[in-house]
């Protein structure tokens, strides 16, 4: 057991929170208290109801989540948005949410826990956004299908591969999520390769006409893995149980 009070300041502190750009909607730490102390802790990419009742199955009464409460914006506590918060009260499951910290951090954000399952030589940042590099670049020297196969067997997730670029991948951007916009910047770093989420129609024509190997495996999927190792990094901290609460769109 810990107390809900230490988690969050260390969970602020080794997340960066505050000092990270973020969206506004992000709102990122603790969301929603509870009673006090943490016995387990439930990790999920979202908060929505299916999450909110998996952590109460499963006894979690920290849920840690990527996109939180108010992605959505602000909304009148009715509806779906009601009964999140609702289940959540009544199940004294406190709620802490980090977006961009989490993508970002140096140990256990998404970008390099993805880059090291794929045995990536992480060699800076990539991905300017608001003065924040939302990613990172890598060295990885892999034929292209064969990285769509491992990419598909690590996150258990249908992997879509424009294939425009070089046969063997060698340059690597890695920005999970939803990150097609960052397309450009891409061929401008001089990379070759990119690994992202999802991306809208027309980012197809951009791979093709700047000659880019782009993989989308997934904004659910590669955002998995960043709250996975934060929950376990948790419990070599605290020794706190953790469980994952899988809810996949497909997306």
């Amino acid at each position: 057991m810990v107390k809900l009070a230490d988690l969050v300041r260390y969970l602020d502190d080794y997340l960066r929170v505050g000092h990270v750009w973020d969206l506004d909607v992000a709102l990122n730490g603790l969301q929603v208290a509870n009673s006090g102390t943490v016995t387990r802790v439930g990790a999920a990419v979202d908060l929505n109801e299916a999450t909110v009742r998996l952590a109460a199955e499963q006894k979690a009464n920290l849920l840690l989540v990527h996109h939180g409460l108010f992605w959505g914006g602000l909304r009148p506590l009715t509806g779906p948005h009601y009964r999140r918060v609702a289940g959540l009260l009544e199940h004294d499951i406190a709620l802490y949410s980090s977006h961009i910290p989490l993508d970002v951090h140096a140990e256990v954000g998404n970008n390099v826990v993805l880059a090291n399952a794929l045995d990536a030589t992480v060699r800076g940042p990539f991905g300017m956004h608001h003065g924040e590099a939302l990613g990172l670049w890598a060295e990885l020297s892999a034929p292209r299908e064969k990285l769509r196969d491992r990419l598909a067997a690590h996150l258990g997730s249908t992997v879509k591969l424009m294939p425009f670029g070089p046969a063997t991948t060698q340059r690597v951007a890695i920005v999970t999520g939803g990150a097609a916009f960052l397309i450009r910047q891409v061929a401008e770093a001089g990379l070759d390769t990119f690994i992202t989420g999802e991306g809208d129609h027309h980012s197809y024509f951009e791979a093709e006409e700047l000659g880019l190997n782009v993989y989308y495996a997934g904004h659910y999927a590669t955002e998995t893995v960043g709250v996975k190792a934060l929950a376990e990094h948790l419990t070599t901290k605290f020794g706190i149980p953790w469980v994952f609460l899988d809810h996949p769109t497909g997306l």
